[in-house]
């Protein structure tokens, strides 16, 4: 793990971003499956992008546009009960050409999942093992890793939407609940916050936006995702919002338009959800000179280079923090004496 840590470029390294990105995310990554094996014993926390939102406003949907695929369980009620850490690995295309594409669970080592409608499954399987069938919720952590040549390397950790009413198995007080989770990942100063929002709703009373500005009140570490673009109001757009005159963000805001339900229930592939994303920014004159805050693309290629960046910062801090704990085991496990053969 130290070894790891000291093959990676140093932060002031003059490497571009996408190079350093290949480099940095996994060993963060790596260090984060190994501290997860500790559970509560780990007090070291990793740079990671939490994402929050109410239901319904979209996360399942920007999450599964940044991955291409289908692989989220859906429903009308709360799907996400668990919070699901998504690790991105961009891969190369294989030797003829072709994109082999496949996740990895965390609990089943070793086992691939090329069939994404399998990864939902499992995801739902699983969470079921936990907390039931009857929409109970937990802060036990699904780890889900999904290689491909289509994807930038991003690590997200999909919360529980924020929800007012208890159903099922919750308990009554299950948006105080949801709120504790996710507040113990996003008051530590590692973490970055994709803040997601649909544009059908008053940006000022937005779930996302509040708890985010609870633990990040000046906005340094969060990052707006505005969802529903298509389907605002006639006569209205969501330009403000985007450059920050509502709330101001210092890492900005980028809008998306997610698949309808309707769309979902049709199978409509993301890929044609993804083009059509893309025609209706190029139709909308008032988004032209907002190019790099519009569509799925955009928002990975900005989550990439902020985490990227992030990382850059905390690194040295991370190093010194892990080396120091080493040497702290290290002194208890010398305290213990020599190993000797039981006669």
């Amino acid at each position: 793990m130290a070894d790891d840590l000291k093959s990676s470029p140093p932060p002031s390294s003059s490497s571009s971003s996408s190079p350093l990105g290949n480099s940095v995310i996994p060993i963060v990554n790596k260090l984060q499956d190994i501290f997860a094996q500790l559970g509560s014993k780990s007090t070291i926390e990793l740079p990671q992008v939490a994402v929050v939102g109410s239901q319904s406003s979209g996360k399942s949907s920007v999450l599964e546009a940044l991955v291409g695929r289908d692989f989220l369980p859906r429903g009308s009620d709360i799907c996400t009960r668990r919070p699901l850490v998504l690790q991105l690995l961009q891969t190369k295309k294989t030797s003829d050409g072709a994109d082999e594409e496949y996740g990895e669970f965390l609990h089943l080592p070793k086992k691939k999942f090329f069939d994404f409608s399998e990864i939902r499954k499992e995801i739902q399987a699983e969470t079921d093992r936990e907390v039931g069938g009857n929409k109970g919720v937990s802060d036990k952590q699904i780890r889900l890793k999904i290689y491909s040549p289509n994807v930038l390397d991003i690590t997200l950790v999909d919360l529980p939407g924020i929800t007012k009413v208890p159903v099922g198995d919750q308990p009554s007080d299950i948006e105080a609940r949801i709120r504790t989770m996710i507040l113990s990942y996003i008051k530590h100063p590692s973490c970055l916050i994709l803040a997601v929002t649909p544009a059908n709703s008053d940006l000022a009373n937005s779930d996302a936006l509040q708890i985010a500005g609870t633990a990040d009140p000046d906005g340094n570490r969060t990052i707006g995702v505005i969802t529903k673009l298509d389907i605002m109001d006639r006569g209205t757009d969501a330009r403000n919002l985007l450059l920050g005159k509502v709330i101001p963000l210092q890492l900005g805001y980028v809008g998306v338009v997610n698949r309808c339900q309707e769309d979902i229930i049709q199978n409509r592939s993301i890929k044609d959800a993804l083009a059509y994303e893309e025609k209706f920014f190029r139709n909308r004159p008032v988004y032209s000179s907002l190019s790099d805050q519009c569509g799925v693309p955009q928002l990975a290629k900005k989550l990439n280079q902020i985490l990227v960046q992030h990382i850059k910062t905390l690194l040295p801090d991370l190093k010194a923090r892990i080396s120091a704990a080493l040497v702290k085991e290290a002194k208890i496990h010398a305290s213990y004496g020599e190993i000797t053969e039981s006669k």
